[in-house]
Formats: structure tokens, sequence, C-alpha cells
């Protein structure tokens, strides 16, 4: 019987995570805490706004470029929100993301490895080769937990918050995560593995019951799993076992800051019973925004207007 999204604010995700979920990515993590960060942060444009071309080690010490956006002047130190973006993506041109520098905040956009030739430029490459997998991100390395692509960029993302903690215009004590789509995925598992941050703000997050996504989802990412597996039939079982080691839903259980989600209940790429997967599991205080004519898009400007003033509360400004 096909599932339908009749009132997907009441599902509830029957997930469970493996047994060595947490061991994992402590494994996984302390490998990553064992290289040296070398986080390097270089003018590159200045208007009101100052950003800097910011490059740090990832995973297996890979370089991953991002922008570092502070307010022209600042003394510092400044709230800081690291931000990650949407599947295909990347950190874009130095002057494309003036948000949160621009109400006051630093502001650290991280570079997804592999991503940003599908709608903004990206400049980190991801060396690791993978095996043969549908055209898309989403299974390259999907047989195993170790080679999975998003155990690379997570780790990354872990990385990135370290990174920008190390700028002497951030205070460290005072540090959001957020991201829409894939980029909240990415904020849910870094408000889970990252000690000391404030707040979380995941919108229309991507990666969140992933079995339920390829199942439901017309556009967007989810559908290259069903491709994938619509050849690959014995492979169900172990697809499905490792993407529990980064489903957004396990790391929501695990995430202890205050969050603000957004969904959207005409949302074809991020079903919206997804979304309320995660944000049921949430482990912290959480509120969501939701949005019951819009697709993915979500509440663009109008979200953006809710999570500045969340994190304004977060970051102790109001």
């Amino acid at each position: 019987m096909p599932i339908t999204e009749r009132d997907p604010e009441a599902y509830r995700s029957t997930l469970r995570a493996p047994d060595d979920f947490d061991e994992f990515w402590a494994r996984t993590l302390a490998e990553a805490a064992s290289r040296p960060l070398d986080a390097v942060f270089a003018p590159a444009w200045r208007r009101t706004v100052e950003v800097y071309d910011a490059t740090f080690a990832g995973f297996g010490g890979d370089p991953v470029k991002a922008w570092l956006a502070v307010p022209a002047g600042a003394t510092g130190p400044l709230p800081c929100v690291v931000e990650f973006p949407g599947y295909g993506g990347g950190r874009g041109l130095a002057h494309q993301c003036l948000l949160y520098a621009a109400a006051g905040y630093a502001h650290l956009f991280m570079d997804v490895r592999g991503q940003g030739s599908g709608w903004r430029h990206g400049h980190t490459p991801d060396p690791a080769g993978a095996d043969p997998h549908f055209p898309g991100f989403l299974t390259r390395g999907v047989l195993d937990p170790r080679t999975y692509y998003y155990r690379r960029v997570i780790t990354d993302a872990v990385r990135a918050v370290a990174a920008a903690r190390t700028h002497p215009l951030v205070d460290p004590d005072r540090v959001a995560v957020t991201g829409e789509s894939q980029g909240g995925g990415l904020a849910l598992a870094v408000a889970a593995l990252v000690p000391g941050l404030v707040a979380a703000a995941p919108d229309v997050p991507f990666l969140c019951d992933m079995r339920r996504g390829a199942q439901l989802a017309t556009a967007g990412p989810y559908p290259e799993l069903a491709g994938y597996l619509g050849v690959h039939r014995d492979s169900e079982r172990q697809v499905f076992h490792t993407l529990s080691y980064f489903d957004g839903v396990l790391f929501a259980a695990r995430a202890p800051v205050p969050a603000l989600f957004s969904v959207a209940h005409m949302d074809a790429s991020c079903p919206p019973s997804t979304v309320y997967a995660a944000y049921h599991r949430y482990a912290g205080p959480k509120a969501i925004e939701v949005y019951p004519f819009n697709g993915h898009q979500g509440g663009e400007a109008v979200q953006d207007a809710a999570r500045l003033d969340f994190f304004d509360r977060a970051f102790g400004l109001r």
C-alpha cells in the first residue's frame, strides 16, 4: 500500500540507531581531530561587510573552502552562524551570503565537497573515489558506512564549526548552525555532534527518515535512492543500514540545543512527514514554523526573519 501524506504532522518514525552509532561517530571525529585544523582566512571582499576566503582541513585532512563574513570594522567577539548549503550548491561567490553579517553576526558558509555546480559555485573537490552509484551524491559509497559520501561531508561540517571558533572575531561560546534542505540535515548532525553550540535552525531538512523519503519524494535527491535500488535490488538491507548512521532523525534524538525547524506541506523533495520525523525526535527545546501552501522553497524571506529573531534570542541579544 502506498504511503500517503494526509496528516504528516502525526507521523512518528520507527527508525532505530545501529548499536555502534555513537561509537562510529566518536571514532570518525577522533580521527579527524588528530589532524591539524590549519584554518586560514584571507581577505577577499570588503564593503559594509568584510568577507574572508577560508580554508580548513576536513575529513582525511582534505582542504575545504568557506566564506567568513563579518561586519566591516567589527572588533568582536561576535556571535557566529555556521551555515551549510542545499544539495548541489556550494559556497557561491563572496558577495552572495551577507544576511547574517548585515544583522551583526559573524557568518561562516561552508562549501560542500564535490558539489557546487547545480545552482551555486563550489570550490571544494572530493578526492575520494566511489563505487558504482546512481548519478548524484546520495548513493556514493552507500554499501559501507565507512566509505559513504556523507561521512566525509558531516565530518567537514563539524570541522567548519571548529574553524569558525578559531577566528579572533568569533565568540566560540556563541555559535549556532543552520541550513536549508541538505544544509538543514547537516545542521542536525552538527547539533548532535558538536558540544557547546547555542542553537540550531534546520529548514525543510533533507537526510531525515531516508527510507520514507525514497518512498515518497517525487523531486530532489531522494529519487536517487529509488533509482539505485531499482537496479541493485539485492542491496536494500545494506543500503538502509548504511544510511542509518547518517539519518537526521537519529541525530535529532541526540541534539540538546534549542532548535527552530521549518516545514512546507507541499514539499515534493523533502516530504513533510520526514521533517516531522526529525522534529518529534528532537531532544532539545524546539519550535517549528509551518508553511501549508509552499513547496521546497519553504518560508524564504519570512523564515529568514523568524530565524534572525530566534538567533538574537539564542545569542542573548534580546
